[in-house]
């Protein structure tokens, strides 16, 4: 019994010293990997982007009542996460920063692009450079200084213009405006000129067989239109001497937007000829948007 009453008392004075001396050791000061901020600017403040290649047409950028358009090489609608993309190098922090007193040396004197981005302050330019064999990282200048960035900045800025263009076939404010569609002019709804209308929250229809039930309508409109986005785009210009099976989207100022079914398989392919855009959907989605939920019997 003795014998375990010295064991606990010596158990005791080990684990006492033990935490006497991890407490009374010297802490080891961990210093935190220095971030160099590239730029003071502000994302509210810009205006206008460009993106400027040496041997290719610049990309253009305006904000237009808080929501970004392509101006150049198209003058359209821009995907908004796209452009949020470029944008991103306002708030980019490099753990190296180097003098820009010798551009040469980081291959900013022959630059693979430019961004210039314009706002309330005047123009500010980013300039990308060559990148470094050991981290893969890209130099880039600005002001006075040079600094290492992830190369997914101008990979963003290098996306296809035609990628860049807004995949949604109603612009945001069309979106919370519809008050309807008119389907007349589909051949599958030729026979019933078939209508739907939305007033006050319901839904209603031309056609005296429907079954409508509110909420598989609103499911529609919110998952085949409100939220619609097409696969693809490409440039549109209307064919005059074709005639295209139609239909339009009417909004509540009583304005309507006209699309063009220019195919139905394999894919739907809905022209819209005002934004002089092609939209491409996957031939679901398509057979969606084209049949709201009647329940015909």
């Amino acid at each position: 019994m003795k014998k375990r009453w010295i064991l606990n008392l010596v158990m005791l004075a080990l684990v006492a010293g033990l935490a006497t001396f991890l407490h009374l050791r010297p802490k080891t000061e961990i210093q935190a990997e220095a971030k160099h901020e590239v730029s003071q600017l502000k994302l509210a403040d810009i205006t206008t982007a460009k993106v400027e290649f040496p041997t290719q047409a610049p990309v253009q950028f305006e904000k237009v009542s808080g929501l970004w358009r392509m101006l150049a090489p198209y003058k359209t609608r821009a995907d908004q996460w796209s452009e949020q993309r470029i944008l991103a190098i306002v708030a980019a922090t490099s753990a190296e920063k180097f003098s820009a007193s010798d551009l040469g040396k980081y291959g900013l004197d022959n630059p693979q692009l430019k961004l210039k981005l314009s706002g309330k302050a005047g123009e500010e330019v980013f300039i990308f450079g060559t990148y470094n064999p050991v981290t893969d990282d890209q130099y880039v200048a600005y002001k006075d200084s040079v600094y290492l960035l992830s190369g997914t900045y101008s990979e963003a800025a290098k996306t296809q213009p035609i990628e860049m263009i807004d995949k949604s076939p109603l612009t945001p404010s069309e979106a919370k405006q519809i008050a309807g569609f008119d389907f007349a002019r589909l051949e599958q709804w030729e026979e019933t000129r078939m209508n739907v209308d939305i007033t006050d929250g319901k839904w209603t229809s031309n056609v005296t067989k429907a079954k409508i039930t509110q909420n598989e309508m609103n499911e529609w409109l919110d998952f085949g239109w409100k939220q619609a986005e097409a696969k693809s785009v490409e440039i549109y210009t209307p064919n005059h001497k074709e005639t295209y099976p139609s239909f339009e989207v009417k909004l509540k100022d009583g304005k309507k937007v006209h699309f063009d079914k220019i195919s139905e398989a394999p894919e739907l392919l809905l022209g819209r000829p005002d934004e002089g855009i092609l939209y491409h959907f996957a031939n679901d989605v398509g057979f969606n948007m084209l049949n709201p939920p009647l329940n015909l019997q």
